[in-house]
């Protein structure tokens, strides 16, 4: 691939002026402010140093040894010369404190505008998205935030300004000849470093997507450590790491060799440059065109042109890189999200909780149909079940009342308000959700079971832990609700996990329950048990629920059964029963199941087909 082009290092700089001048924050201005008038001054003064070192030497070689130092001229230029090179570091030392603050705050800025442009988006996007890929592109894209606002602002256009500053003198002291050296020597300096970066850029995307591609690897595989471990596949996921290594280190190595070569190619020229202006000079001095003093002042011009250069150089290598690393930290600024609210969205207005399915239709894939022409609706306060086969499309209505899609046809109602008309935080904020699929994060239970209100106090915590039939499991391990679940919860089983998505639920007290196969993890006695408090805890409020076990939703005030995407029967359990469609026999089926656990426990174990 093409390095960056012009457009986007212009929009790279566009994007990154607002964070070296943040509004709102005076005294940032300041810092940006008392950091540039450093700036000049430690310029100017270090462009004086050379003239002042000049100076000294001629006195010095014109010196009366009678009378020496003490008689003040020499020994004044002397020091003039130690207070101004002393100056100019201690000015490069303030203007790098002062601006560190602006730099660290811009990257904390952008960071946080990433994380939550990241939140924004749809769900879509998350579930076709590498998770070890993504924290790669905001680390090297903030990174390289860090690196453009503090190079670019007080080194690069400074270096810029002092190798003219140097130029104009050369030239007025010494003649044009002076000065077309140094251009010339800084002109095919910048055209080697320019044409060979552009080739280095090349590789270095290369180690880029190696390295996401090991992120990737990485994290997939330790997330999936069970998976892996139940396939005896560890040696397998070495393999597929090791292939990822080896490309990072066949392009790690060639963008070492390439810089090497760059760094030669460089010094050759600076090399070339200084001798060349030196031996001119050394002529000058035979001819008496120039002083000793003069050869010096030339001589420490060369020297802090090359120690510029070298840095143009590096500065320049690490900009086009900056670039490319900053190139994927846009793409995730520049996606869109599926699912936005609209302009004149309102928050949801409380109602009661009544729901409405009107004529919805939707597929994840334009030419695979998921739900045909659903319609229903919940009452508030009452409870609602959905059953069918696995793939029917049950979990589709979850998402699609959350609002993580919008459906293809049809509209979704709560309280008789379009959901394309209200926020999605009112959304969700009115809706407590237990998923199949519990996901912890890495942290404590409290922390955990807390999630659901992360402003509730320790007493709602608990009471909510208490009704989630989780407490007394807790009471039982030595860190009690500090210990930690590990990544993911997996250091709980899975009615552990899915009893603390009900406790989030649960504190979060709203006004519409959803419940996605809540119990399916559970054993029987925990199973009634919560059943019982969820009679309780669902009154006056509006439930929703996946069932897979038809006997825990026996109680519903409405069943819907859902078949290749459409209600093919809704009614009361025993209205469905006496009906003798697909409910029944799905009703049967579970009935001879748990029959058959209970006359022989033991797990069933395939025997091998005797043909």
């Amino acid at each position: 691939m093409d390095p960056a082009p012009s457009s986007n290092s212009l929009r790279t700089f566009s994007t990154l002026l607002p964070f070296l001048w943040p509004a709102k924050r005076v005294d940032l201005k300041t810092r940006v402010l008392v950091a540039l008038l450093s700036l000049v001054l430690a310029k100017a003064a270090n462009v004086v140093v050379p003239l002042l070192l000049g100076d000294a030497v001629d006195q010095l070689g014109n010196l009366d040894h009678e009378t020496g130092l003490w008689l003040g001229i020499p020994l004044s230029v002397i020091l003039a010369y130690g207070i101004f090179r002393l100056s100019s570091l201690a000015l490069n030392e303030l203007r790098d404190a002062l601006f560190a603050r602006v730099a660290q705050n811009a990257v904390r800025a952008l960071a946080l505008k990433v994380f939550e442009h990241l939140h924004s988006l749809s769900i879509h996007f998350h579930l076709s998205r590498k998770t070890g890929a993504l924290n790669r592109f905001i680390d090297r894209g903030t990174n390289s935030v860090r690196f453009l606002l503090s190079f670019v602002a007080f080194n690069v256009v400074p270096t810029i300004i002092e190798l003219l500053l140097v130029g104009g003198i050369l030239w007025a002291l010494f003649g044009f000849i002076y000065t077309a050296i140094t251009v010339a020597t800084i002109t095919l300096y910048v055209w080697l470093t320019f044409v060979i970066t552009t080739w280095r850029t090349r590789i270095r995307r290369e180690m880029n997507d190696a390295e996401n591609d090991i992120g990737s690897r990485t994290v997939d595989s330790l997330l999936n450590f069970e998976t892996v471990r139940y396939f005896n596949n560890e040696a397998h996921e070495v393999a597929r790491l090791d292939e990822a290594l080896a490309d990072y280190e066949t392009a790690a190595v060639r963008t070492r060799e390439s810089l090497s070569l760059l760094n030669m190619a460089q010094a050759a020229v600076i090399t070339t440059g200084v001798t060349l202006m030196l031996v001119m000079a050394a002529f000058d001095i035979r001819n008496g065109d120039m002083t000793v003093g003069d050869f010096v002042v030339v001589n420490t011009y060369l020297l802090q042109v090359a120690i510029p250069l070298n840095i143009l150089g590096t500065v320049y290598r690490e900009i086009r890189q900056a670039m490319v690393d900053m190139e994927n930290l846009f793409s995730l600024m520049d996606e869109q999200t599926e699912v936005a609210d609209a302009v004149y969205a309102q928050a949801l207005r409380h109602r009661g909780g009544s729901i409405e399915f009107r004529d919805v239709s939707f597929g994840y894939e334009s030419e695979r149909t998921i739900l045909h022409n659903i319609s229903f609706s919940v009452a508030p306060g009452t409870t609602t079940a959905i059953v069918g086969p696995t793939g029917s499309g049950k979990s589709t209505i979850s998402r699609l009342l959350l609002r993580f899609y919008d459906p293809e046809s049809g509209s979704i109602l709560i309280d008789d308000q379009n959901l394309l008309n209200v926020t999605q935080h009112s959304l969700r904020q009115a809706i407590g959700v237990v998923p199949q699929d519990t996901v912890l994060f890495n942290d404590t239970l409290y922390y955990n079971i807390a999630y659901g209100d992360p402003k509730a106090d320790r007493d709602r915590i608990l009471a909510a832990a208490k009704a989630a039939q989780l407490d007394d499991f807790i009471q039982r391990l030595p860190g009690g609700y500090q210990t930690v679940v590990g990544e993911r919860g997996l250091k709980l089983s899975g009615g552990e996990k899915q009893r603390v998505a009900i406790a989030r639920a649960l504190l979060r007290d709203p006004e519409i329950f959803f419940f996605d196969e809540a119990t399916s993890s559970l054993d029987s006695n925990t199973e009634r048990e919560i059943q019982s408090n969820f009679v309780e805890l669902s009154k006056k409020r509006t439930s929703l629920v996946i069932a897979h076990r038809l006997s825990t939703i026996v109680n519903a005030d409405q069943i819907l059964v859902l078949a290749d995407g459409e209600i093919t029967e809704r009614g009361a359990h025993p209205q469905l029963l006496a009906d003798g469609g697909l409910y029944a026999q799905l009703w049967q089926e579970q009935q001879m199941e748990e029959h058959q656990v209970s006359v022989d426990p033991r797990p069933t174990v395939l025997s091998p087909d005797p043909a």
